[in-house]
Parts: C-alpha cells; structure tokens; sequence
C-alpha cells in the first residue's frame, strides 16, 4: 500500500481472528440453486469439494449434502492467520470457480445461465465433542430436507410403488463425506516378486448414515439448533453506517505469469475486472451505489441504510465474492479467446463499516493515490525488465528512489499512458431524470441508472458536485 495521508481509513478495519484452540469450520450454501436433489448436482458439489481439499492442505473433512457443504480445518490451522473474512471469502470464491469450470463436465448439454454465488459463515467449535454436535445437526437438517424435498407421495402419485419409491430416493439420504486418510500403496516389487508398500495420503469421498469422530456420540434430537449457532463466528455491520467490501486477487502474480498477461497493464485483464464489477452493480442494483477498481483489487460500496442479509458481514461477502468470481471465469473467452483458463483464480474479501461520507471518500481517495503510485513504480520496473536487467536488480534501482524522477530517466511519457492505468475504473450508475422513469407501479424498468465504467479523479471535488445522487 502507497502511504499517503489518507491512509488513516485502515484504522476502520477489524480484525476477525479465530482464536486457537477453536477448529475452525466454513460453511458454504449455493444461493438459489434449483434441484439441489439432482444426482448431477450433487456430484458436482461432491467434485468441488475433493478439489478443495486437494488445494488447501489445512483442511481435513468435507461434509456435504444439497446444496451445501461445511470444510474443517485441522486445530492447529494458522491459514489466512485464521482471519474469518480472509479464509471465509477465499473458500466461497474458490468453490464457486471450480463450480463453474466443472458444470460442462456434469451438464454437457445445460448451458450455465447465470453466475452462480454462494453464501457462507464462520464457526469455530472448541473441541471434537462441538464439532460431532455440528456434524449431527447437519446430518438432521440433512434427513429433513431430504424428506420435504423427495417427498415419496409425489413418486407414488406417479405410478410407483411404495419400494419403488424407497428404492428411488435411498441413495439421496446418504451424505457426503470427502476426507484426508492414509493409505498402504503398492509403489514397486522386489526381485522375488513381494509387494513393497508405502503409506501416503489419499482423498476420499464416502457415504454415511452417521459421523462419529473420536468416541464421543449423541442422540440427534438432542442436538438443538440454537446450540449451535451459537458457535457462529458471524455480526452485524454497524447500522447507518457506509459499507465497502474490497476484494483482492489470490496469489495472482503467479496467477498473472501462467496466463502471461502483458506487463505493467494488461487492458484484457483490466477490462474483464471491470465487466464483473458491472455485473455485481446490476446484480445488487438496490444496494451497492460504486465501485472502484484498480490492478486486481475491486472495492464495492454499500449505501448507509442498506439491509442486504441483514448487514450479516459473512454472507455479504461471501456472497459479493462468489457472484464476482464465478464471472470471471464464466466471461474469460471473452477477453482470453485463445488463453484457456486452466488454473481456476480466487479472491479474498473484507467488509469494513465507515461512519461518515467524508471518510468514506478518503478511503476512496486512498485507493486512487494508491493506483497511481503503484502505477508509477511498475512502470519504472518493467521499464528496467525490459532493458536488460533482471526483477531483483529492478527492484534495487528502484529502493528509495523518487519514482518521478526516474520515470524522466527511463523516459517514461507517464502522461500520455492511458487514464485507466493512472486513476483506476470508476463504476456507477448514471444520473436519470426520476420523473420519466416512474411507473404506475412504483417499480422502476430494467434499465434504470445505466452503469458506467469511466476513469476519473474522485479524489477531487468535481465528480462528485456532478453526481450528488451516489452518496445522497
């Protein structure tokens, strides 16, 4: 981060750490997903979570069913620094990446209509015997759901009969497990043909009617739902307050070299950030009023009044971060049409609460002040990269030095670079006149308040004398 004397805003962020010795637990929903029974759907949620466990080694069981699924970290897990909005919104997005890339493999002949998004919590548990209660009552929810939704009247209503029926829906009331274990491997023979094993680490998927872990067992109906939640590690945004939810590319310098975008500025990736931050200002029309993006980062704002999930702050960004990446590889033809999108890119998010509209801006300007400096430093950097020198001699010529006046030795026409690349996007929606586009109704047409990308100072006035409606 640049520093600059707007750099106070920082001191809003709060820290959401989970204390050792709680084993940290993140609980995952598809958001309006249709047929969440269908056999189909349920391998691809079962798919996505074996893919989750094989990136993430700190996660040790998977349980899942529906349209759900809950990820367990080992106790002694420091991932994130076990920062809940860190490892929450890291997961959603994750998830919902390898959600979208494997939908042709289950549905090959269902084109994935719109980006899917997911919602998600924290919650960490104090001990084995929570985590079983946990897992019981998921396996509860699990049986009731199962039940209202494979309703067997409906299959005897349509000609079968009552095996028929059990027969049908048996195999939906196992669950899901997908786990770490060790296994004996064969790896080669000896001369006089006796088998030598070794032990390695395996993922497994398996079915069960009950999870039991250590010694520990609990009658299911004794296992209240308020008990549980109480172990939620979730809170509400402070009411009346602006919200922004930042969120930043994973790992995406190594990210940025396997899919060689041009350096320092990639228009395509630029652009394609841009498209998925219209994409999440028409999704959350009613909510969320500007974005400002720069590099791989994007920051959403949340009006002060807003109630979006009850101002939950793990379901907002969960859900803001899943939508945004589920686009980004839903739309990556359309800028990467011969760049195939194999190594699937997630974001991390925050949401931080500001009280007022003047500290609001200041975060704003901020992030600008930031994109600018940034902006100068990389260009300097690839400058030397591309003399000659290589990225550690770079970065050494470029330690401590006044950046502006190395761009006028590098003879860098900073100016004259794209304004995108120099103040960052600016995401709104544009000003209407309110008298033309009411209805009778009171709803308003689709199209109301087109959003606009544009590339703009904010940090001064102006802009926003023009567009008093953004912050009213």
């Amino acid at each position: 981060m640049a520093n600059s004397k707007y750099e106070y805003v920082k001191c809003f962020e709060v820290e959401d750490e989970v204390m050792f010795p709680n084993i940290i637990l993140v609980w995952i929903k598809a958001s309006k997903l249709h047929k969440p029974h269908d056999l189909n759907a349920l391998k691809l949620m079962n798919s996505c979570a074996v893919k989750v466990l094989e990136e993430y080694a700190d996660v040790v069981l998977a349980y899942g069913f529906s349209d759900e699924y809950t990820f367990v970290f080992k106790k002694t897990s420091k991932f994130y620094e076990r920062r809940a909005s860190k490892v929450l919104s890291i997961f959603t997005s994750f998830f919902s990446s390898i959600f979208v890339r494997k939908w042709d493999e289950f549905f090959p002949y269902k084109e994935l209509q719109c980006s899917p998004s997911f919602h998600g919590r924290v919650i960490a548990r104090a001990s084995v015997e929570a985590l079983q209660v946990y897992l019981l009552w998921r396996q509860n929810i699990c049986h009731l759901t199962n039940l209202h939704e494979q309703c067997l009247w409906r299959l005897v209503e349509r000609g079968m009969n009552g095996k028929e029926a059990w027969d049908f829906i048996k195999d939906f009331d196992k669950r899901s497990c997908v786990l770490k274990t060790i296994v004996e491997d064969i790896v080669k023979y000896t001369d006089n043909g006796a088998p030598i094993k070794r032990c390695k680490s395996k993922i497994i998927t398996v079915h069960s009617k009950k999870i039991e872990l250590g010694g520990f067992v609990e009658e299911i109906n004794n296992v209240t739902p308020e008990y549980v939640r109480s172990f939620e590690f979730d809170s509400k945004l402070m009411p009346s307050t602006w919200i922004v939810v930042r969120i930043d590319g994973c790992h995406f310098h190594r990210f940025s070299e396997i899919r060689e975008f041009v350096k320092p500025n990639d228009d395509r990736a630029l652009n394609l950030m841009n498209l998925y931050a219209v994409a999440v200002l028409e999704k959350f029309w009613e909510d969320i009023v500007f974005a400002f993006g720069v590099s791989d980062e994007y920051s959403f704002i949340l009006k002060k009044a807003t109630n979006l999930y009850q101002r939950r702050a793990n379901t907002i960004i969960s859900a803001i971060v899943s939508f945004f990446t589920s686009t980004y590889v839903r739309r990556w033809k359309n800028f990467f049409q011969q760049s195939e999108l194999k190594y699937p890119p997630s974001f991390d998010g925050r949401a931080v609460c500001y009280p007022s509209t003047e500290i609001l801006r200041d975060y704003l300007s901020w992030r600008q002040v930031d994109c600018h400096i940034n902006n100068q430093y990389n260009s300097c950097f690839w400058k030397l990269v591309a003399s000659g020198k290589s990225k550690r001699e770079a970065q050494n010529s470029l330690k401590g030095a006044q950046l502006q006046k190395k761009i006028k030795e590098l003879a860098i026409d900073y100016n004259n670079l794209p304004v995108m690349y120099r103040q960052g996007s600016s995401v709104y929606r544009d000003k209407v006149d309110i008298a033309l586009i009411h209805q009778e109704n009171g709803e308003f047409p689709e199209n109301y308040g087109k959003v606009i990308v544009g590339h703009i100072d904010i940090i001064g006035p102006t802009f926003w004398l023009e567009h008093p409606n953004i912050l009213d």
